[in-house]
């Protein structure tokens, strides 16, 4: 059998998705065989290369979409719709670094997460396209979040161009993997006399179910892991704010908030996880809280934990309700996938308290800690076999 060599382009902020990628690629690595080279801008980069993957030299002239994402920020907030607008403008020469890694050949397939840089290059000049390309998704569509006029108009547009020429034109995506399940995806239309979302993900998309880079069973002994990773008997609070330095002031906010748990929980031990791209040198945060930079494994910390705070995003919040422990999540203000996306499907799961950075005081927070460090999850299991399912719908195509 002739070994198959694919190129996984790991796209989006953060650390996220590649997580995910990594579980799809070793499942694909299971089922067939194959050779798997990456191209991945900062963070990503680094976490392939600690987990002993092969990175394609061009992922250094990848846009850093992480730094673009930082720059738009203010307050801990970032619109998704002033980003994609700003980060747009750069795609093309990503599209171009994948294309021309494509077009010189020795690649069988093109795996691109959340890359819609290269969607839309391959929509436009489709005679480019020299290979199978797979994309995975995890939502389906923008939403307005405030009321100006103007993001109502981009968010149209922008769903316009999503949409592309309708369900039955030919798309650039051979095979798209939903990351969720079908009730993740909004059962309303992308906009006037635009498709339904739902529809468009049922005939675009194979819904794959959750997918982790571990396996939540495996981790089911709080005071072993606690022992493992050198935490005491304590109560244990892990504030984390992922792979982009967006949430300092969140991480601020633990801290304060931590001055008035100590009052009702004087042995409470809480640890602020700062990622990557945050230093923890520039933290304010009272004496008495540890602060850490980035942190490799860190489902294993909230696995040992009492409560968990953490921003809105899709992966922490999934592994904290996969893993069944009690956290409160802020969804990044303005950052509709977070806002809607993510916020909506925790609340089908009934999973986790939903906060509102701007709105909650130290204080509150400190309530909302106290009130629910400890409590077993009311939430039902998930299944989190994801990672098998889109394996097989890959190696389908190979």
């Amino acid at each position: 059998m002739n070994r198959k060599k694919i190129l996984f382009v790991s796209g989006s902020i953060g650390l996220g998705h590649v997580t995910r990628d990594l579980a799809v690629a070793r499942e694909l690595r299971a089922l067939a065989l194959v050779e798997i080279e990456w191209l991945a801008a900062a963070p990503a980069d680094r976490f392939l290369v600690e987990a002993g993957e092969t990175l394609h030299p061009a992922s250094a002239r990848l846009v850093d979409l992480s730094a673009i994402a930082e720059a738009q920020s203010a307050s801990g907030g970032l619109s998704l719709i002033r980003y994609a607008m700003g980060a747009r403008a750069k795609w093309t020469r990503n599209f171009d670094v994948v294309d021309g890694i494509m077009a010189n050949g020795g690649f069988d397939l093109l795996i691109g997460d959340e890359t819609y840089e290269i969607s839309l290059g391959y929509r436009k000049q489709p005679a480019r396209k020299k290979r199978p390309f797979v994309m995975i998704y995890d939502f389906v569509g923008l939403d307005v979040v405030s009321k100006h006029p103007l993001e109502r108009l981009v968010v149209y547009l922008w769903n316009r161009n999503w949409v592309g020429k309708g369900l039955k034109a030919r798309a650039p995506v051979d095979v798209g993997l939903f990351i969720g399940e079908e009730e993740d995806v909004p059962d309303t239309s992308f906009g006037p006399f635009l498709p339904n979302r739902r529809e468009w993900a049922r005939a675009r998309c194979r819904f794959v179910g959750y997918v982790l880079d571990f396996d939540p069973a495996r981790l089911s002994d709080p005071a072993a892991l606690r022992a493992e990773l050198g935490y005491g008997g304590s109560p244990l609070v892990i504030c984390a704010v992922g792979g982009t330095a967006i949430g300092r002031e969140l991480l601020e906010l633990c801290g304060e908030a931590y001055a008035e748990l100590k009052q009702s929980i004087p042995s409470l031990e809480m640890v602020l996880v700062c990622g990557p791209r945050l230093d923890h040198r520039d933290l304010k945060v009272p004496a008495g809280v540890k602060v850490k930079g980035y942190v490799p494994a860190l489902y294993k910390h909230f696995a040992a934990c009492d409560f968990a705070v953490v921003q809105g995003g899709g992966t922490a919040t999934l592994e904290l309700t996969a893993l069944r422990r009690p956290f409160a999540f802020f969804p990044i203000e303005g950052h509709c996938e977070q806002e809607i996306s993510v916020a909506g499907r925790l609340s089908r799961h009934k999973a986790g308290v939903r906060l509102r950075q701007s709105a909650t005081s130290p204080a509150r927070l400190a309530e909302v800690i106290r009130t629910n460090i400890g409590i077993p999850a009311q939430w039902p299991p998930i299944s989190v076999n994801g990672a098998r399912a889109a394996a097989e719908a890959i190696n389908e195509l190979l």
